[in-house]
């Protein structure tokens, strides 16, 4: 493969990020990301409340996704251990929170770990802020905590109706919007919609300068639902929930799984309430009305049972976007 000399950017969060980030390094020059920092749950959680420092847990997975490090490497710094008074923490998240206690300053401590570990592209938070999510229910009932409002959700069994920032105005990193701003290509997710890709554009910087980039700009829509968030959700529900939150015109593409899913894969995710996200010719038409292009293809890999996008597939259909683009 020939790597193309553009600048992609991927917006979001979570596991879908890190993986995507893993297939781009291989296909452009240069790769960054910028990531939720409003995680509230686990090992990130507790560094949060303990530290007083930002959640470092998809700084980290995106870190290791464009690190050039031997695979010993990158096993201790994903180990989490499981026993002590450390059982629960991630090897990773504690590198980076004594970076930042070592440096004083969150962004500096990643700039710093990204040069130890070779890393390929940049790291960038949506936000330097201590923020945190929060979400009105179907009932009107409001929950607090990125971890707690799908739980909450599932325990009422409601939908989430709005999500914000607390508090709302939240600024953004110089970096982080420079890094967007000078991207060839702007791609959003994929991830959890509420969790991973949300928070990001509720940053008003963030979203601002993603509605006004004149290059392509991509949706990576998901595969598999997530109960709690997209239960009985369409292609075209997680849209419009994006066009709810961050307003018309974010993005100009959006891709599409619409192959084949392994039945013995997609029983485990139907086991845990989740489900293959729909997609009909009908969206194809409304997506098209919003002037998005829909590109359906198959983006799926089957590894280990878990149901991920392939990133080198989502890859090459970017290069063939930014090629149709000159």
């Amino acid at each position: 493969m020939e790597k193309m000399n553009r600048k992609v950017i991927v917006i979001g969060g979570g596991t879908g990020t890190s993986v995507l980030l893993s297939g781009l390094k291989h296909y452009f020059d240069d790769v960054a990301a910028v990531v939720t920092v409003a995680d509230n749950g686990g090992g990130s959680g507790v560094l949060r409340e303990d530290l007083g420092m930002l959640p470092p847990g998809d700084v980290r997975s995106c870190l290791l996704a464009l690190a050039d490090i031997e695979p010993a490497m990158e096993k201790m710094l994903n180990h989490r251990f499981t026993q002590g008074r450390l059982k629960g923490q991630n090897c990773g998240n504690l590198l980076i929170a004594a970076m930042t206690e070592i440096y004083g300053d969150f962004g500096v401590a990643i700039e710093k770990l990204s040069s130890v570990l070779r890393v390929n592209g940049r790291v960038y938070p949506m936000t330097l802020k201590d923020v945190n999510l929060a979400a009105c229910l179907s009932s009107g009932v409001k929950v607090v905590g990125e971890s707690q409002i799908p739980l909450e959700a599932i325990k009422r069994g409601e939908r989430i109706q709005r999500l914000w920032l607390e508090p709302e105005e939240v600024d953004a990193p110089v970096e982080s919007v420079e890094a967007i701003a000078s991207a060839d290509c702007i791609i959003l997710g994929p991830g959890s919609l509420y969790t991973s890709i949300l928070p990001n554009i509720l940053v008003p910087e963030l979203r601002e300068v993603i509605a006004r980039a004149k290059v392509p700009r991509i949706y990576v829509s998901n595969i598999m639902s997530q109960p709690g968030e997209t239960d009985g959700f369409t292609v075209q529900d997680h849209v419009q929930v994006i066009r709810d939150h961050g307003g018309i015109g974010l993005f100009d593409y959006c891709l599409i799984h619409s192959g084949e899913v392994p039945e013995n894969a997609l029983e485990r995710y139907e086991e845990d309430g989740a489900h293959l996200i729909g997609y009909c010719e009908s969206e194809r038409k409304q997506l098209q009305a919003w002037g998005i292009q829909p590109i359906a293809a198959s983006f799926v890999e089957v590894s280990k049972g878990y149901i991920r996008h392939d990133a080198h597939a989502i890859s090459r259909e970017i290069q063939a976007i930014l090629t149709h683009k000159g």
